[in-house]
């Protein structure tokens, strides 16, 4: 099987499982504040063993080509992607540390807001789970860049579609997501 089918194949597997384990219809109020009728929970997804690797693989897929040293994300949002998606990265000839953003600085300890791997003067790629408006991977990439790193990529599981990539063009910053909510919403 060529890599193209393959990657096909792990992005269905990958959807199916994401169809039955993180989508629901039903009214719920986002993040963003904003109500809507359908949800994504993707913790289900990302802390099942098959989801984990599903999810890892298909992002280090998506990293081919972008110049990172490191992969991290706003808690807790990406923490459960952060350590599959690092460990597989050797998989890939590659070595990709973690971190993670706290949405407040400790208020003990090293009082760090940017955990995990030293990543001033690195290039970094921002994972989040779901985005909606943006507003909590660009917490993210505030964090990172005072601590002075580059962001060269937010990546996503799934954009809503409802102002992210809005966001991220006007910052200058690209942005993909490896599924659309139209996708999911298209089959229910």
């Amino acid at each position: 099987m060529d890599q193209r089918n393959s990657s096909l194949e792990l992005r269905n597997k990958l959807f199916m499982l994401l169809k039955e384990r993180a989508f629901r219809r039903g009214k719920v109020i986002l993040a963003s504040g904003r109500e809507s009728d359908f949800y994504f929970d993707m913790k289900p997804a990302m802390l099942d063993p098959d989801g984990a690797s599903l999810l890892a693989e298909l992002i280090l897929q998506e990293l081919r080509g972008v110049d990172a040293e490191c992969v991290g994300g706003i808690e807790m949002g990406a923490v459960p992607l952060i350590a599959p998606v690092a460990m597989k990265s050797l998989d890939h000839g590659r070595h990709l540390r973690g971190f993670f953003v706290r949405k407040a600085v400790k208020d003990h300890g090293t009082k760090k807001r940017v955990d995990g791997a030293d990543i001033a003067g690195k290039s970094v790629v921002i994972l989040e789970d779901v985005t909606t408006t943006g507003g909590s991977a660009m917490e993210a990439v505030r964090a990172v860049t005072e601590a002075g790193a580059k962001v060269v990529l937010v990546l996503s599981i799934l954009d809503r579609g409802e102002g992210a990539s809005d966001l991220y063009a006007a910052a200058g910053i690209p942005f993909k997501s490896l599924y659309r909510a139209e996708e999911f919403l298209a089959i229910a």
